[in-house]
């Protein structure tokens, strides 16, 4: 994938990163538990189980169960970290996340992993587009989806730190850095801006935000200055970027490998809508399940590149009148 992001480093995917940061907590805090569905190699959880067997269970390919008895050790005082592959964890186990854990209030943290059209060749079956959605309409969940391998180890603390639950979106791929290393005053419901710009703010979330910096440098070789917000977590959102983004620049483009509908662009624009609407376009997957295929192929045909986040820009542009068609 690294013709997708000239002019940047690739670092690890989520997922490692996810796995690392993991094993790293369960070091530092003994009530952490690990349960995984059957996937732990693949979702990298694995690593926690050969440093800590004794608190992780691999509880087969039963993911709702495992929902459940997360819910069982949260009520009894520990902190389960559980993760399966994120079309899985969220879509079959929707209504146990729903009713043991979301309706309870409970401590549970869901790692859900190979998430987006980016996961490849496995096809529509396990590529998740609807995970965030989903998880946004749990009351009380915290929904992030960390661009980069230093933003996963944060939010891997911060989720402990948090007392609720809390769904965090792992990749496959290895994805380009956005930050030079981990944020130390990384917080959930703050976002980040990673470039700054007058003309317009893309908003992006995941690897996109990596395409989103190419778009940046892309459209500055035009003249056009484009500010750049990682929007990490999607819920609770930031919307205090989101209006200084409207009122600074007059335009926003979001970008997210999920649907167009329901997730951080729908999100965004809501705040928008509130507090000072403003023009704008959505980069993101349109009402359209993807084939199988090559992970850079498959982020071209389904328009999630920098290329689209620039065309996007370029209409919001013409939108608001600050250049001609």
């Amino acid at each position: 994938m690294s013709d997708l992001y000239p002019g940047l480093t690739l670092g690890k995917a989520t997922r490692d990163a996810y796995g690392e940061a993991l094993e790293q907590l369960g070091r530092e805090h003994a009530d952490v538990i690990v349960l995984d569905a059957d996937l732990a190699k693949s979702t990298k959880s694995y690593a926690f189980s050969k440093a800590f067997p004794d608190r992780f269970t691999n509880v087969g390919i039963q993911e709702a169960n495992m929902v459940g008895m997360a819910g069982g050790l949260a009520s009894a005082g520990k902190v389960p970290f559980i993760s399966s592959f994120a079309c899985f964890v969220i879509l079959k186990g929707f209504d146990q996340l729903r009713m043991a854990v979301a309706y309870p209030k409970l401590n549970v943290k869901v790692c859900g992993s190979h998430a987006g059209v980016s996961v490849g060749e496995d096809g529509a079956s396990q590529q998740a587009i609807e995970d965030i959605g989903l998880a946004c309409s749990l009351p009380g969940f915290v929904v992030c989806c960390p661009s980069d391998e230093h933003v996963m180890r944060a939010a891997v603390k911060a989720a402990y730190r948090h007392d609720g639950p809390v769904y965090l979106r792992s990749g496959r791929p290895k994805v380009p850095l956005v930050y030079a290393g981990e944020l130390e005053n990384f917080e959930f419901g703050r976002a980040h801006t990673v470039r700054e710009g007058g003309d317009a703010t893309v908003i992006a979330t995941g690897l996109m935000t990596g395409a989103a910096v190419v778009a940046h440098d892309m459209l500055a070789r035009e003249g056009i200055s484009v500010r750049v917000v990682d929007m990490s977590t999607i819920k609770p959102l930031d919307e205090e970027a989101v209006r200084l983004a409207a009122v600074e620049t007059g335009a926003i483009v979001t970008a997210e490998e999920h649907l167009i509908h329901g997730g951080l662009g729908a999100r965004v624009a809501q705040a928008a809508a509130r507090l000072h609407p403003v023009p704008m376009e959505f980069v993101g997957i349109n009402d359209t399940y993807a084939e199988s295929g090559e992970p850079d192929a498959l982020l071209r045909k389904y328009g999630l590149t920098a290329e689209d986040i620039v065309a996007a820009v370029r209409r919001v542009l013409v939108r608001r009148g600050a250049v001609r068609a």
